[in-house]
């Protein structure tokens, strides 16, 4: 019998992301508490999400509005790297970039885990910005999905091509 894997990737769904976006555009131009401030949500290129409003305050709740938008569409609020917010002239600025992919460093520290941890048996090997993990009882690749959701990482964890 052939090994059973799966991938462990950090992947984001664009459209759930952009309509998380336009909601929380429409939900800011309808809001009272936001109007008269200038508040604004909408893309910067591809990656990247820009916020302005006339005040700090008013773009950190732009920010958790858009925040809460993702969480009820089922994305993770790891895909997110704001800065803080700035003044510039009479707006003050957020930028978000959308994180996707796993790096080679935290590809490596996740397969240390599986071999450290994990069931005896199981291979986890690096395959550009995502891991395939495969061994040859599928309770041991649970257990790892187990494993690896126990972790706290800095970036969203997905399983996919289970076989």
């Amino acid at each position: 019998m052939a090994d059973a894997s799966f991938d462990i990737v950090s992947k984001l769904d664009r459209q759930e992301v952009d309509n998380a976006l336009s909601q929380a555009a429409r939900e800011i131009a309808t809001r009272f508490d936001f109007k008269g401030t200038g508040a604004s949500i909408e893309w910067k290129g591809e990656q990247a999400i820009e916020i302005t409003a006339s005040a700090d305050d008013r773009a950190s709740a732009v920010l958790s509005v858009f925040q809460d938008k993702l969480i009820k569409r089922d994305q993770s609020l790891k895909i997110l790297d704001a800065s803080e917010p700035r003044q510039s002239g009479q707006v003050s600025n957020i930028d978000i970039t959308l994180k996707e992919g796993i790096s080679s460093e935290d590809a490596k520290k996740i397969s240390k885990l599986i071999r450290d941890e994990g069931p005896k048996g199981v291979k986890a090997q690096v395959q550009g910005d995502e891991l395939r993990v495969s061994s040859k009882k599928r309770d041991d690749l649970q257990a790892i999905q187990q494993l690896v959701k126990s972790q706290d990482y800095d970036f969203a964890v997905q399983f996919t091509n289970y076989r």
